[in-house]
Formats: structure tokens, sequence, C-alpha cells
């Protein structure tokens, strides 16, 4: 499995961007995928998850209500779209999937991760 997450750049607070990640390797309408994240200092964290048939989706509390997780199983690719954007968003946005099919917000629950992609929010 491979995936390669893109998007990420530095953004203004308040403002929006949105990450991809390109998956292959596999079935990929059939995985659910995950987007964590890591700032500087800080140990990864759950951002949101999305299922298999694209209606199933959880977010952290950090991130709720700012931003979206989506997928388009006919290009293998999953999103992020990220609003309002805050200076605590900082860091190095990682996709990642499981084999297992039960969903999971934990870090240790996924088996293949993308090499991430930093967005930087700042004035």
């Amino acid at each position: 499995v491979q995936l390669q997450a893109s998007g990420g750049g530095l953004v203004q607070p308040g403002g929006s961007l949105r990450v991809s990640c390109a998956a292959s390797g596999r079935t990929f309408e059939t995985y659910h995928m995950g987007w964590f994240r890591q700032a500087p200092g800080k140990e990864r964290e759950f951002v949101a998850y999305i299922g298999s048939n694209t209606r199933t989706t959880s977010y952290a509390g950090s991130v709720k209500g700012r931003f979206t997780i989506s997928r388009d199983n006919d290009k293998n690719t999953v999103y992020l779209q990220m609003n309002d954007l805050k200076l605590e968003d900082t860091a190095v946005y990682y996709c990642a999937t499981r084999d297992s099919p039960f969903l999971s917000v934990e870090v240790r629950g996924y088996d293949y991760w993308g090499q991430g992609t930093l967005v930087t929010v700042s004035s």
C-alpha cells in the first residue's frame, strides 16, 4: 500500500487549505482512511477518519466544525478540507489506512502511512 499526501503549505490564521492523499496498491473503496497530525515536539494525534462507505466520519474535538474529511473512490483519494485555520493547527499531516474492518482513532490502529505534508499557519 502506498499513500502520497500533498497540498500542504503556508496559510494565515483564519485561512483555508485542502490536503489530499492518493492511495495505490489496494482496493481503495473497501478500506477506512484517517488523517493524523504531528506538531513539533508533540505526539502524533488523530484528526479525522472516514469509513469505506463514505458516510461514516469522525473528528477530533479540536477540529470539529472546521475540518471536513471526504473521499473520492473513483480517484483513490481522500481529502481534508481545513477552514478557519489556527496557529495550533500547524503540523505535519499524515494520511493512513488500516487492514481492520473497524474504525479507529488510535495511531497504533493504522498499518500504512503516507509521508506527511507540512501545514504551517502563521501571520
